[in-house]
């Protein structure tokens, strides 16, 4: 199993909206098969591994089928990994955890079990939710997984007081960053940010077979018609979030976007501003994707962790004091130091000189 979870992580860059899913089948103690997810439309990991092992000219009739995540029983973009594996006879399938689908939830584990075939379930079950909490909040709650990083001194300084940031943080640690844009759906940030630092928001520090999404929440709908980030929009997508539009100006630009190829969306609250709650929902349940990664100006991390939307922090410390600058969030002061939400540390890395803290939302 601990292979097949090997095979998962190289669907970490590739599978999205699908989970990230490994397959190793064992026959007499040797691995004859191995398969990971591929591209959404591509095969399954089951499906990848029984292949590898017809290629070999190796039958696994009476094989073990070692599986991260729960064999779908459904026909989607593929057919049923369940009929593939029901053909080609194994004797045992042991799956980690089960698939949090309700199209699957059992279902897969059941037609196996019907074909005379052994399921075993719950083996490195906690690895391999690990590896796919995007996928199984859109399934759960349907919420994508948000993550949102912040580069930081140690006195919780992200800018100059002139708003320059880069950089803060050195090159490693910019490049791991490029590693959490890469696996993510889409690469959220903030008009604001947009307009003053004019990023691109791709990822470029690792080798990717796809670019995410670019995601903007941009209530007055200001982005730039030459903001480097609507550059090469074939090859990821741009979606501009925005609050009603009213005035002449507003959808002229709206229209001058949309000819583009941007995607402007009126998401309204009841306060001029974008409803990021409904933002979110939107984006799991009407685009399918499994994680947002969140990189944006104080302003709209205070807003999102003020609305509990964020449920994965993931900060660089860069080893220096700035004094005097732009802080991480822009938050009300709490009355009472009991009266906050709290993390959890879940992991801790060095990327000299800089460290990272990756914090997860205790649950209440």
């Amino acid at each position: 199993m601990s292979e097949a979870l090997a095979e998962a992580q190289k669907a970490l860059y590739l599978a999205n909206p699908n989970p990230r899913v490994g397959c190793i089948i064992v026959k007499n103690g040797q691995a004859i098969g191995r398969g990971h997810t591929q591209q959404v439309g591509g095969p399954h990991a089951e499906v990848q591994a029984l292949a590898d092992a017809h290629s070999q000219s190796i039958d696994p009739a009476g094989a073990t089928v070692y599986v991260t995540l729960e064999p779908c029983n459904h026909t989607g973009r593929t057919p049923p990994c369940v009929d593939a594996l029901i053909a080609a006879k194994p004797q045992k399938v042991i799956v980690a955890m089960i698939d949090p689908n309700p199209l699957v939830a059992g279902k897969g584990i059941e037609r196996l079990r019907a074909a005379g075939i052994e399921v075993q379930s719950g083996l490195m079950e906690t690895e391999a939710v690990a590896l796919n909490k995007g996928f199984i909040s859109r399934m759960t709650r349907g919420l994508p997984w948000v993550r949102l990083k912040i580069a930081t001194t140690l006195d919780g300084k992200t800018a100059l007081p002139n708003g320059t940031s880069q950089w803060i943080t050195g090159a490693l640690a910019r490049a791991d960053g490029h590693h959490w844009r890469a696996q993510a759906c889409a690469v959220l940030t903030g008009g604001g940010t947009v307009k003053e630092d004019n990023p691109t928001l791709n990822v470029r520090d690792v080798q990717t077979q796809r670019q995410p999404w670019k995601v903007i929440v941009d209530s007055k709908l200001e982005t730039p018609l030459n903001a480097k980030l609507l550059g090469g929009i074939e090859q990821s997508g741009v979606i501009i979030f925005c609050a009603r539009l009213q005035s002449a100006e507003q959808l002229a630009h709206a229209k001058a976007l949309r000819e583009r190829g941007v995607e402007v969306i009126e998401m309204p609250n009841a306060y001029g501003k974008v409803d990021l709650p409904k933002l979110f929902a939107y984006l799991a349940q009407e685009r399918h994707m499994n994680e947002i990664h969140v990189e944006a100006g104080a302003k709209l991390n205070g807003s999102l962790l003020r609305e509990d939307c964020v449920d994965e922090l993931l900060l660089y410390y860069a080893p220096f004091f700035m004094g005097e600058g732009l802080g991480m969030t822009s938050l009300a002061a709490i009355h009472s130091l009991k009266d906050h939400p709290a993390w959890q540390l879940i992991d801790q890395a060095a990327f000299d000189p800089d460290i990272r803290l990756r914090y997860q939302k205790l649950l209440k």
